[in-house]
């Protein structure tokens, strides 16, 4: 049976070969809406999104397939305002408990004052990389209700917006990197978020950049086979 990366090589083509159609995915969407990157050296620039596509058990759809979570982001890559918007619409259509709708986003753009504000809560692992992407955005989740009823289910709702922010991103042929590194309580002084808001995640969002430039404590993991646990370890069918 062919895999997800078979696939993947097969959409990429021989060298000196003509280009391949593109697919129905993130390139083909960068494509039609005239989103490019300046060109890198061959061997310093994870240039294909597919040479990261997961090898799958079952069929799922191209962003699914090729998600993955760079810290090589190119540090000149601006994302346009429409496609920042498009990310941030998916996840306001996310389902929540009640509809309560319990996410907000702390949104910052490279060069704004905020921007750095959420870089220096970074723990160093994350700081040296992060500063290099376009967007990082604060995922913070209401725990708690205007009349002081717990929202138990924040955090999971949060969860899922966040998770469509991620898949529209990568649609729409960006990469996104969450983080759990980092200062919440600094984050939410610096913002001046009450009682009853929790930043829970960071998420970095950009365009890939040169690897060679990346910190080399990281360059194994940047090009290191993605791995899931199998169906039959995660699931669990009871009987009768």
């Amino acid at each position: 049976m062919e895999c997800a990366a078979t696939r993947a090589r097969s959409r990429q083509g021989a060298p000196g070969a003509a280009p391949a159609a593109l697919p129905s995915g993130a390139r083909a969407v960068r494509a039609r809406r005239g989103i490019h990157t300046r060109e890198r050296p061959e061997l310093t620039l994870i240039t294909d999104i597919a040479s990261r596509a997961a090898d799958t058990d079952a069929p799922l759809i191209d962003p699914l397939i090729e998600r993955w979570s760079p810290r090589a982001f190119d540090p000149e890559a601006v994302v346009p305002e429409a496609q920042l918007k498009t990310m941030l619409e998916a996840a306001r259509w996310a389902p929540s408990a009640a509809n309560t709708q319990p996410w907000r986003f702390i949104v910052a753009r490279r060069g704004e004052a905020a921007f750095d504000a959420i870089h220096e809560t970074m723990r160093d692992f994350n700081r040296v990389w992060a500063d290099r992407a376009s967007v990082l955005i604060a995922n913070v989740a209401r725990t708690v209700g205007d009349d002081g009823t717990p929202m138990p289910w924040g955090l999971y709702d949060l969860g899922q917006a966040v998770a469509h922010l991620t898949i529209q991103a990568q649609h729409d042929g960006l990469h996104t990197h969450q983080m759990g590194g980092f200062d919440a309580d600094a984050i939410a002084a610096a913002f001046g978020l009450g009682e009853g808001m929790r930043v829970v995640s960071v998420t970095a969002v950009g365009m890939l950049g040169p690897i060679d430039e990346l910190d080399e404590r990281f360059l194994a993991r940047e090009s290191a086979p993605r791995t899931r646990l199998p169906l039959a370890e995660i699931v669990i069918r009871p009987e009768g």
